[in-house]
């Protein structure tokens, strides 16, 4: 008798306001498909959060930036409880209620069914902090991570969240992504966007032509990553592209390269300093 589907969504937070947890969690809740939320605090557990119904675990200290540490330990719980399918939330954005039920019926219009899919790709908004929408166009390269709704075939990757250091924040999602495509997975998108992204990047806005909100965000440093991977002898180098899961070599290069390169937006400004500014 075939067992009954379970899925889960995971959720780091290090210090955001309750509101923004409490409109995350409460997206979970309310999916179309039961789902089990698993909230990771990275060193400042919410104690109210034990009273939401969902899966509450306390790390004991803070591993910064990024959340890459909790959310590849909560991962790495639901890949050990055998959970079919998990999903990735960051504490300040929400999911549409059918966020769950796209991403499994994306999967099963894989050819073959969803058995021969590995992820799925879904589609987001970019919002501003009173939610209405950023008229933003995709990206090419960049997938932020909770588009991300991993199957069972791709469950042997996702703990790499948890392995890469501290430095590797700031770039987590595209060293993900660039080793996510070095691998034999098939993957299915969904049409539609599923995803609502609370935007603080001040680039954002400015190419919007509108002030960025209180409390928005510069645009990301990658300068600490670059001459941190400069500092890697050879064999370090080896070492740490097991523990990323991709070559940092090529890694380097290529995005050194594509990053000192005119954007393709036309702007004429280097990718760096215009679409690349605040990607990560």
């Amino acid at each position: 008798m075939p067992r009954h589907k379970r899925y889960a969504i995971i959720t780091p937070y290090h210090k955001e306001d309750r509101y923004l947890l409490q409109r995350a969690i409460n997206s979970v809740k309310n999916q179309t498909v039961p789902t089990d939320h698993f909230l990771v605090a990275d060193g400042f557990a919410q104690e109210w959060i034990d009273r939401e119904g969902v899966r509450h675990f306390k790390l004991d200290r803070e591993h910064g930036y990024g959340g890459n540490i909790p959310r590849g330990v909560g991962a790495v719980i639901a890949i050990a409880e055998e959970y079919d399918g998990i999903g990735m939330l960051d504490a300040d954005n929400w999911l549409d209620s059918d966020h769950v039920q796209a991403c499994i019926e994306a999967a099963d219009s894989c050819d073959g069914g969803a058995i021969h899919c590995d992820y799925v790709i879904a589609q987001w908004r970019l919002r501003r902090p009173d939610e209405t929408i950023l008229p933003w166009p995709e990206q090419p390269g960049h997938i932020d991570t909770g588009r991300f709704f991993f199957l069972r075939g791709a469950f042997g990757v996702v703990p790499h969240w948890a392995m890469m250091p501290s430095v590797f924040g700031a770039v987590g999602d595209r060293v993900f992504y660039t080793m996510l495509q070095q691998q034999p997975f098939r993957f299915v998108r969904v049409e539609r966007p599923t995803v609502n992204y609370h935007c603080l990047w001040q680039f954002v806005y400015r190419a919007l032509g509108e002030p960025p909100p209180d409390g928005a965000k510069p645009s990301l440093d990658f300068t600490e990553y670059e001459n941190y991977l400069a500092s890697l002898s050879p064999r370090e180098f080896e070492v740490m592209s097991r523990l990323v899961g991709v070559p940092l070599a090529l890694e380097k290069r290529e995005r050194v390269i594509s990053r000192n390169a005119q954007c393709h937006c036309g702007s004429g400004k280097k990718f760096k300093h215009c679409h690349g500014a605040w990607t990560t």
